[in-house]
């Protein structure tokens, strides 16, 4: 993981939700943590090709079912005090976190936690990475996180960061209280071009 930057300019700035001094790349994606601009590493045409996948079903459930909103690579601001800023690669924010009436705002970052985070993990992902990210989402309100490993055809979901069910084969990847009624074989994600050879 590449680092853009490696201060902030000053504790004021660090409480602002917006990131307009930064200035990153137009063509990165980024996230902000411990002072510090990180550069996401690129998700292969596997990664991408599943998350397009999982982001269907999920958008499609929760619209018919009038849950909340999906986002896909959203720059959320999770914590205004550090300035902590994460890129899941898909969310779910649920209406009663940000109403269905209510505008998304014109800034960078979105100040809002979502309900459920998504990680799809690529080869260029590294393991301390991964798991400092879970911590700061539960820290930060989270619910649940599912971390997916499509060379492996895994699912870890999380409902602490200490308590993890590994999926495989034909389990289930259920919504339960985050999204309710929500579920999702494997074979769905798995069997659509994805699945290891």
């Amino acid at each position: 993981m590449a680092t853009v930057s490696t201060e902030m300019p000053s504790q004021a700035s660090v409480t602002q939700p917006t990131t307009s001094w930064l200035e990153p790349a137009d063509d990165i994606l980024y996230e902000i943590v411990d002072q510090q601009i990180r550069e996401l590493p690129p998700m292969g045409a596997r990664e991408v090709h599943l998350a397009s996948t999982l982001s269907r079903i999920l958008s499609s459930f929760a619209w018919n079912n009038k849950l909340g909103h999906v986002e896909s690579e959203m720059l959320f601001l999770l914590d205004r005090a550090k300035n902590l800023q994460r890129r899941p690669d898909l969310a779910f924010v649920s209406y009663e976190r940000w109403a269905h009436d209510r505008a998304i705002p014109a800034e960078p970052a979105w100040e809002v936690v979502p309900n459920l985070a998504i990680e799809v993990i690529s080869p260029k992902n590294f393991a301390n990475d991964v798991v400092q990210k879970i911590e700061d989402y539960f820290v930060s309100g989270v619910e649940r996180v599912w971390v997916i490993y499509p060379l492996v055809a895994k699912v870890y979901d999380y409902e602490s960061p200490s308590s993890v069910r590994i999926l495989a084969s034909r389990d289930p990847m259920q919504g339960e209280a985050v999204l309710p009624g929500l579920e999702i074989p494997l074979t769905d994600l798995f069997d659509t071009g994805t699945k290891p050879k």
